[in-house]
């Protein structure tokens, strides 16, 4: 690949990654950093996978920054994997998403390791925000507990 396309790419995909980690999130940017965080994880995580697609812009972002803002209950940890970026982290993060398909954009909340709920992209393409919102709502109150 070309030193230009590489350029091009990532000053492309900045806001887009901006825009989860002002929220909160923490970039797991390799294989390695998701094995460490996973390997250590205790309590509730959301994971978004972030994509550079229409509805992961203008629905899944959207509605995962204001549900963090507007729910009193919320996960412990933020952690997001880029899809097309980051490839061997995405890939390792979905290792952990057992019997889901792979989804780009897509949320898990995991307990732990294990995945409580998911959130895959045809749930998120052709919804609004607020029925995104309404869905992780939903999940938080069941899940992450004050």
């Amino acid at each position: 690949m070309s030193m230009a396309y590489e350029e091009y790419m990532r000053q492309l995909i900045q806001p887009m990654r901006t825009e989860l980690t002002q929220a909160g999130f923490q970039e797991l940017l390799t294989a390695e950093d998701v094995e460490a965080f996973m390997e250590n994880v205790e309590g509730t995580t959301l994971v978004v996978i972030n994509s550079v697609c229409g509805c992961a812009a203008g629905l899944a972002r959207p509605a995962v920054t204001q549900s963090i803002m507007v729910n009193d209950n919320t996960p412990d940890q933020l952690v997001t994997v880029f899809a097309g970026q980051e490839k061997e982290a995405t890939a390792k993060m979905r290792e952990y998403f057992v019997g889901y398909e792979p989804s780009s954009p897509s949320m898990a909340l995991l307990k732990g390791k294990e995945v409580v709920h998911f959130i895959p992209r045809q749930e998120i393409e052709g919804n609004t925000i607020e029925g995104i919102m309404e869905n992780l709502k939903n999940a938080f109150e069941a899940h992450c507990k004050e």
